[in-house]
């Protein structure tokens, strides 16, 4: 048998794993069927050309120094039952007859195997809850008040409600395992070593999407996904699930900028305030490259770099799931990933998968979930503005396109409370609960003044632009739900964004 070039065989590898993660994002299956069908023919020809030379080998030091993980009592057991179920004349009656339970242990191997490679799942609280269904997990900080006198049922109930069950038989991530026939003979070690490397690319991917996009299971039934860290937990549609929330604009990392942003995470739902260490900022690999490398890189005098500058002690995490301009923010900690293997962690026989006559194929079920634990813990960036890191030096022409002031009354003259203006935080919420039967209540007058008298101001309402009226303000009719008003100032080329969410309450 011909020596292999492993190098040459990584590149393959890597080619073919850009070929499967494109025919994901472009929902093609065809070229995602045939991608896949080439990357499980690189992984044989590797572990078979590899298993030739150590076949003879049974000392578990010289497997585990070639990649082979040494195997418990267990595993063995349960990869000797597989093999004998899946080399019968009819692996689909033998392996219906097969009760055994993946092991926990193998799980363990996988997800070790994941964080190592993948640094958003180990920036998560990742919990593998084994063959458990349900877990009971706390949406509190760790901050319990005590209260003196006699435990009442009001006291009691106040309690409860900080505590949420998830359904891990609500979701599922499934793995197809394509083996073919002559890797039976190879025996457990290098069985559970092929098994591994397909779970390893299968559910980490998997996973990666979830934990950012997942909407979250609908009553329809036709969503079963992770709720994502971009979700907003308060938008939610019963047919289409969660919805993203509103990206936040940030053009620069300065202290008083990302501080205006960091500090929203620092206020749990609940009003209480919690420390915060360490943020994750979420960012798809071309606009790290493209956006948050160049904001955060800056030369010294010696001609050496500084990368990754940040104001607040930040991990940069880069995933392919991200979309491109945006980002997200928050406390890696307070995402909560529960997986196991459920009921049904077991091997399943399949023909509808069945591409080449000299393979078979197997599915493997896990049960699992994974949410936000509030709604404060992540946001969602709009970082397609974001400006290369220069040194401020303020001259007498410094250009400044930063607003001054921002102000909103409804009909009744009454403020709209936006909460303090400060010019470096471009994110502001605020509501308005009217009588809709006493006139248009729901009309309410914007005033935007910018620290430069020749700053352009241009307004737009869910996408749409409000002319301004004679003296300068702006007339938003809000209608019911959030009503999402950009604001940009323009000076010289150079533009800042304000976002405002005004959620209209109307009272019969």
């Amino acid at each position: 048998m011909s020596m292999i070039n492993m190098d040459k065989l990584a590149a393959q590898k890597a080619e073919i794993v850009a070929k499967i993660n494109q025919a994901i994002k472009d929902s093609d299956e065809n070229a995602f069927q045939e991608a896949f069908v080439a990357y499980t023919d690189i992984l044989q020809d590797a572990v078979m050309a590899e298993a030739k030379g150590l076949v003879q080998a049974a000392d578990n030091h010289v497997l585990a120094g070639r990649g082979a993980r040494a195997l418990t009592s267990e595993e063995t057991s349960y990869y000797q039952k597989v093999i004998e179920a899946m080399k019968s004349s009819n692996p689909q009656q033998s392996l219906a007859g097969f009760d055994e339970v993946l092991p926990k242990t193998i799980i363990d191997a996988v997800f070790e195997d994941i964080t190592e490679e993948h640094p958003l799942l180990g920036a998560i609280k990742f919990e593998n809850t084994g063959a458990l269904i349900e877990y009971l997990y706390s949406t509190m900080d760790g901050r319990h008040l005590a209260v003196w006198g006699q435990l009442c049922s009001e006291i009691t109930k106040q309690l409860s409600a900080q505590f949420q069950k998830l359904s891990l038989e609500q979701t599922k991530l499934s793995a197809f395992l394509p083996v073919c026939k002559a890797m039976l003979d190879l025996g457990p070690a290098w069985l559970d070593r092929y098994v591994r490397t397909i779970l390893y690319e299968a559910i980490a991917n998997g996973l990666e999407d979830g934990i950012i996009n997942g909407r979250g299971i609908a009553n329809n039934g036709t969503i079963a996904e992770p709720i994502g860290m971009i979700k907003d937990l308060n938008n939610y549609d019963i047919n289409t699930g969660y919805a993203d929330k509103v990206a936040q604009p940030i053009t620069e990392f300065s202290p008083a900028s990302y501080g205006g942003l960091i500090s929203q995470v620092a206020v749990g739902p609940n009003g209480l305030h919690r420390v915060v260490r360490e943020v994750v900022l979420v960012v798809n690999p071309v606009d790290y490259l493209t956006k948050v490398m160049p904001a955060t890189t800056y030369q010294k005098q010696d001609g050496t770099f500084v990368t990754n500058i940040f104001p607040f002690p930040t991990r940069v995490i880069q995933s392919a799931y991200m979309p491109q301009g945006k980002a997200a923010l928050g406390i890696g900690r307070r995402y909560l990933m529960a997986m196991g293997t459920g009921k049904a962690g077991k091997i399943e026989y399949s023909d509808e998968y069945k591409f080449l006559e000299d393979e078979r194929y197997y599915l493997i079920k896990f049960y699992g979930t994974g949410r936000p634990l509030d709604n404060t813990s992540f946001l969602l960036l709009d970082i397609s503005g974001l400006k290369p890191f220069h040194p401020v030096v303020r001259v007498a022409d410094y250009v400044d396109a930063k607003l001054a002031r921002i102000e909103m009354t409804d009909e009744l003259t009454a403020d709209v409370d936006l909460g303090a203006f400060d010019e470096n935080v471009h994110y502001y919420t605020g509501a308005v609960a009217d009588d809709e039967t006493s006139g248009d209540n729901n009309v309410a007058t914007l005033e935007v003044t910018a620290n430069d008298e020749n700053a352009v101001i241009a307004v737009e309402q869910d996408g749409t632009p409000v002319a301004a009226e004679v003296d300068g303000s702006y007339e938003i009719t809000l209608v019911a739900g959030p009503n999402v008003i950009v604001i940009t100032s323009a000076v010289d080329g150079v533009v800042e964004t304000y976002v405002l969410v005004v959620t209209y309450t109307p009272i019969a």
